[in-house]
């Protein structure tokens, strides 16, 4: 019975997956502006929603993975891709000057309070997030290692219908 109950639930899982949204949170723009989550959209394309922080090293190595590829990915693809920092009110200061300081062409938000990244169940970091063009949240990674980049794009492939 117990492995039925387990197989059952490892059969339903991807299913609830996919049917999981982004949930509704105010976060700042790094231009200080509020922004609502609901309101990202990426005309029915794939998202990547990344969760990372200054203080950690395996983020920023993934996020500069992902940067040497990017203009590739959105050439193919149409991938967006959202990086919001969890860095919290005493070192959330140090996101603007960090990311003006590298070579990354993504859009970037705060979430100080860490309210969507609760609403998201995300307990470490990085944590990436897969989204389709409807909306789904289809995928999801976290930590990082040399190459994890590769299995996210081919995701990113999927979830674009290429």
């Amino acid at each position: 019975m117990r492995n039925s109950l387990i197989v059952l639930a490892l059969l339903l899982a991807p299913a609830a997956l996919a049917q999981s949204r982004v949930p509704s949170v105010t976060l700042q723009a790094l231009d200080g502006k509020k922004v609502d989550t609901r309101t990202w959209s990426n005309d029915g394309k794939p998202m990547i929603i990344n969760f990372w922080a200054t203080w950690c090293a395996p983020c920023k190595r993934e996020l500069t993975a992902i940067a040497d590829k990017y203009d590739t990915w959105r050439k193919e693809t149409g991938v967006k891709l959202i990086a919001v920092s969890i860095d919290d009110a005493r070192s959330m200061a140090r996101v603007a000057p960090y990311v003006n300081g590298q070579d990354w062409d993504y859009e970037f938000y705060l979430d100080p309070n860490g309210d969507l990244k609760r609403a998201l169940n995300v307990n470490n970091i990085p944590h990436t997030f897969l989204v389709n063009g409807k909306g789904e949240i289809v995928y999801q990674h976290n930590n990082y290692e040399p190459g994890d980049e590769n299995e996210l794009y081919q995701k990113v492939k999927q979830a674009a219908g290429k």
